[in-house]
């Protein structure tokens, strides 16, 4: 039985969804969580991208200890030498470095000859030696690349010192079959990857990113890459918790398996659901909502006879669990400082005290609190840092015949105040152009999103927006049992995030 490795990379492909802008604090917390789902290996981001970038690689690198944390770097000095420093403090580091091979790359991406990419190729690697042990090489759409010239890549890499080799589907176009074959040439041709981890990356514009991934496995990868949720780039990539899944329920057919602690697939599926605003749709695999929902009479009949009639997997078995009633307004500190541990939050002192009394406020509103509930409110506590703006009230008046009007009390970073009034087309338009006024920002909003987090008239409800400002787009979220509050609260933390993202300093109020 092989063991076979996972490389994540939720927080640097993950990220470039559309839309999806994820904060230092929270890359860190998803990335302790893919630690205690037993990732191999965390990409935490592409230092050399931006200073913001480099920042959040660095705080990883120093939070997390029991995964190797990975920096993607391009074949440039400058952008190793940037990953070096952001990685400077990891427990276990490693860089990867990619450079494109395939014949419409070399051409009109880099204007280089074979000869030149080979050569590039092998500097790149030796360069990164001089910083790290554990080197990944990865040759950019190495799917469409001539089989001769990326064996003759892989050997060059391999030679200078690379430990891993990547051998992509960068725009999702093989078929299983044709991938597969792609590493048993290179078994076949290169004797030298026997000593090494020989990586898949997929990615799912044709909808093929996990089977191609199984496929590789077939064919003799030792490391598969992917997301989350199958978050990422265009259609995304392979479904970490699908491949996993696909291994640990085949392994009779596969001969292979993953280190993951399975149960923790859920808890992870939802923070990053949560963190990036990208909802999982309900018929997900192994995740969504209706994974292991049965409507049809005879598939229920069935079940109740005998599970395994139409089960092939055990909810139990990913980590979901019935929601019970767990605390209420008279649990005190310390148990609800153990519930966080029990859920998986690495929080400080600090941060407990704030959660804490978000849940005693919560209990006043709320009758029942289930894990669903703590898990929402508490996500929307710990990923806040400095805040340009905070909500501190939303008033609002609405008729069927008249004009919806809403004013909003917000507080800036310096603790002055700033108070306006809007009419809109209704009661969340009117919100928001009253948020436009208060903060002075002229925003786009693209995507607007309800869910409820639990169930009944109680239930929190989950609000998701996306706004768009020049050329950025950001995600923004909030949680409240009233979804006016809670629409207010997303869209003001959505502009919080494209200030930052803008790297203009905190406003304060102008006497």
């Amino acid at each position: 039985m092989r063991t076979i490795e996972i490389f994540d990379t939720t927080l640097r492909d993950g990220e470039q969804s559309p839309g999806v802008n994820i904060s230092t604090n929270e890359k860190v917390e998803i990335a302790l969580q893919l630690e205690k789902l037993g990732v191999n290996r965390i990409e935490a981001g592409f230092a050399a991208a931006s200073p913001g970038d480099q920042k959040s690689v660095a705080e990883v690198a120093k939070r997390v200890k029991n995964s190797t944390i990975v920096s993607l770097a391009r074949a440039v000095k400058d952008d190793m030498d940037k990953a070096y420093e952001a990685l400077r403090n990891a427990q276990n580091a490693s860089l990867h470095v990619f450079l494109a091979t395939s014949p419409i790359h070399r051409q009109y991406k880099l204007n280089m000859s074979k000869e030149q990419v080979l050569a590039r190729a092998v500097e790149a690697v030796t360069y990164a030696k001089k910083y790290f042990t554990e080197v990944q090489f990865s040759a950019e759409d190495a799917a469409r690349t001539e089989i001769d010239f990326l064996a003759e890549v892989v050997e060059a890499v391999i030679k200078a010192g690379a430990t891993t080799v990547n051998i992509p589907d960068t725009v999702g176009y093989m078929t299983p079959y044709q991938y597969g074959n792609i590493f048993r040439e290179l078994k076949k041709r290169v004797p030298a990857t026997d000593g090494i981890r020989l990586s898949c990356h997929c990615h799912d514009d044709l909808g093929m990113a996990v089977a191609n991934s199984l496929a590789a496995v077939e064919g003799g990868a030792t490391q598969v890459e992917g997301t989350i949720n199958g978050i990422g780039e265009r259609a995304g990539n392979a479904a970490l918790e699908e491949v996993a899944l696909a291994l640990e329920t085949r392994k009779d057919y596969y001969q292979a398996t993953t280190k993951l602690h399975l149960k923790e697939i859920a808890r992870t599926s939802q923070l990053v659901s949560r963190l990036t605003g990208m909802i999982v749709p309900g018929n997900k695999a192994v995740v969504g909502a209706n994974a292991f929902a049965h409507e049809s009479g005879i598939h229920q009949d069935g079940v109740l006879k005998e599970v395994t009639t139409y089960e092939i997997i055990r909810p139990e078995s990913v980590g979901f669990k019935s929601n019970k009633l767990v605390l209420g307004k008279h649990s005190g500190r310390h148990a609800f400082k153990e519930k966080l541990v029990e859920l998986g939050y690495h929080l400080d002192q600090e941060e407990v005290n704030a959660a804490f009394a978000a849940f005693k406020a919560l209990c006043d509103k709320k009758k029942e609190i289930t894990d669903d509930d703590i898990l929402a409110l508490i996500d929307t506590k710990i990923v806040r840092g400095q805040e340009a703006f905070q909500l501190e009230s939303v008033q609002l008046a609405y008729g069927n015949i008249s004009v919806p009007t809403a004013s909003v009390r917000l507080k800036r970073a310096d603790d002055s105040v700033v108070e306006e009034a809007a009419i809109g087309n209704g009661s969340v338009d009117a919100i928001y152009k009253a948020i436009d006024r208060a903060t002075g920002e002229e925003v786009t909003l693209i995507d607007y999103k309800i869910l409820s987090v639990t169930h009944g008239q109680d239930a929190l409800g989950e609000v998701y927006v996306r706004l768009q400002q020049g050329e950025l787009t950001v995600t923004g979220r909030g949680v409240s049992t009233d979804v006016l509050e809670a629409s207010a609260i997303a869209y003001i933390r959505a502009i919080n995030k494209i200030l930052e993202r803008r790297g203009e300093s905190v406003p304060v109020a102008v006497n």
